[in-house]
């Protein structure tokens, strides 16, 4: 097996380790106000992968920065829309105006 892909592979291997153990240690009620701070790094993952769309020459790597590009706005956009629930969440619900008085007019 060529070096390179073997160092790469691990690589690959030992993010989704690390990934994993530093995300299975983040309490519940700490995940979304994480996942609203994480919505630049998303932003850097989606310009990264236009980058590589940008740069792809043969029709699988088209293919594949295609889907790098959807997945990366897939992630950005559902990050905002994360945030904006949770936000609401925090938001004073609107009062109903009280009824007039029989005497008012």
């Amino acid at each position: 097996m060529n070096t390179e892909i073997l160092a790469a592979l691990t690589v690959f291997v030992l993010a989704i380790l690390c990934g994993f153990a530093v995300i299975s240690k983040v309490p519940a009620t700490l995940h979304t106000p994480l996942m609203s701070g994480a919505n630049s790094i998303h932003g850097i993952v989606l310009v990264g992968s236009m980058l590589i769309a940008a740069t792809a020459t043969d029709v699988l790597s088209q293919v594949l920065s295609l889907v790098a590009v959807a997945f990366a706005t897939m992630n950005v956009v559902g990050g905002y829309v994360v945030t904006d629930r949770m936000l609401q969440m925090f938001r004073k619900k609107p009062t109903s105006p009280k009824p007039a008085e029989k005497g008012e007019a």
